[in-house]
């Protein structure tokens, strides 16, 4: 080496370089040396593992040996050989330039270090989707724990690349992190409290990908793309996106519809407003013409049996419509909407279903339909929803009864024409 050495001097100064400027020469030329060794062999490695490596893998039936080589592992690898061999060589080469030696080791080792965080990282990832394509982990904010695991990998990086340049053990600055605890808290304060807040999420379950959630303080309402460390991403049904820090899952309340989705019906909870002046006894001519109505004519019979028995027991004179129990065609109607409700198709029978009155408003008589439809599917019910009142809308005549609204303008037409006249 000696000799390699006084020769590639001598040739430097037959070049007509001066003896002093001659050692600095050397050295560049001896750099130039490293990078060329450095890149033929990356050169050899990398057509090693893009010629063999890839052959194996084409040719295995496993996937997750695909996901290493799309994700660059096997090229990452290829970098660690390089390096190592540059460590290796660098006291021999440099032997005459003391100074230099402890430099360029520092430059390895730095470079090492990033090496093996590329490749753990690229690992990570791959790891990441094959573990979340797992019928147990689908639903399971797995994003979160990857990015702890990173973080707590660049912080290790950091520490350790630290303390190559500056010649201290690892330990110390693990120290001097003790005594920054309250910086590093102020400073990692989303972070800590988004992990507190996965951890529970997942302990307890509260929210899943695909979760349909609506939280009304961010206007966000609809179904949740991914959970991470420190973000829940909620795409809503406009197709807007809607990033929500993870603690607020924990520390503000939600409404999460999961429940609703597992169980297998979606709850229709709506109205129809009667006006109260159109409610009335039902008369003799009444009840024969409500017996045509297929639904009613069981519950007509029996009904009006019921009440003769009673009015007679009880000596009640009935020719005085107001005397004695009677049937009202609003009863009567609430009746018919729960045999129409019982005998739908899209209604859940083994679930709640009931029409009830509700106290009189300024709009009317609340005749409220709660019941469940037998899909969560949004499309299939709002269609059947829109089915059900659309008939009771058409119905509600044939009990003699009227809708309450606003007056509009042809009301008020009618209203003023009917006065003229």
């Amino acid at each position: 080496m000696e000799k390699i050495d006084s020769w590639i001097e001598k040739v430097i100064i037959n070049l007509g370089v001066s003896e002093g400027a001659a050692p600095y020469i050397r050295l560049l030329v001896l750099l130039l040396v490293i990078a060329l060794l450095a890149w033929l062999f990356f050169f050899i490695t990398k057509r090693l593992v893009n010629g063999v490596l890839l052959k194996y893998v084409k040719r295995s039936r496993v996937k997750w040996d695909d996901m290493l080589m799309d994700n660059k592992v096997f090229s990452n690898l290829a970098h660690i050989v390089p390096a190592i061999i540059v460590k290796v060589i660098t006291p021999i080469i440099f032997r005459d330039f003391e100074k230099i030696v402890p430099f360029v080791i520092k430059l390895t080792d730095i470079y090492l270090i990033v090496v093996i965080m590329m490749v753990i990282n690229a690992t990570l990832r791959v790891s990441e989707k094959i573990i979340s394509k797992s019928k147990a982990f689908v639903d399971k904010p797995l994003s979160s724990y990857f990015q702890l695991i990173r973080i707590i990998l660049y912080i290790a990086a950091g520490i350790l690349i630290l303390s190559i340049l500056m010649g201290k053990s690892p330990v110390y600055f693990l120290s001097a992190f003790g005594a920054m605890t309250a910086i590093i808290m102020l400073i990692f304060k989303d972070t800590i409290l988004g992990l507190v807040a996965s951890v529970q999420i997942s302990a307890n379950d509260m929210v899943r990908v695909g979760d349909w959630v609506e939280m009304p303080k961010f206007n966000a309402d609809g179904d949740v793309l991914a959970i991470n460390l420190n973000t829940v991403k909620v795409q809503n049904w406009d197709k807007t996106v809607t990033t929500i820090p993870t603690y607020y899952f924990i520390t503000d309340s939600f409404k999460n519809w999961r429940g609703m989705q597992e169980s297998g019906g979606r709850r229709i909870k709506r109205a129809l407003y009667i006006n109260a002046r159109t409610v009335k006894f039902v008369d003799p001519e009444t009840r024969e013409r409500y017996l045509e109505y297929y639904l009613l004519k069981d519950y007509i019979t029996q009904r009006q049996k019921d009440i003769d028995r009673h009015n007679k027991e009880h000596n009640i004179d009935t020719s005085v419509l107001i005397n004695g129990r009677r049937m009202t065609n609003l009863g009567v109607f609430r009746h018919y909407v729960e045999s129409y409700l019982r005998n739908h198709p899209g209604i859940r029978k083994d679930m709640t279903l009931m029409v009830r009155q509700l106290n009189i408003e300024d709009r009317g008589i609340p005749i409220e339909i709660y019941c469940f439809t037998t899909t969560t599917e949004w499309v299939k019910y709002e269609e059947i929803q829109a089915d059900i009142f659309d008939h009771l809308l058409a119905a509600v005549y044939f009990f003699d009864l009227e809708i309450f609204q606003q007056p509009g303008g042809s009301d008020i037409t009618r209203a003023f024409s009917g006065k003229s006249t």
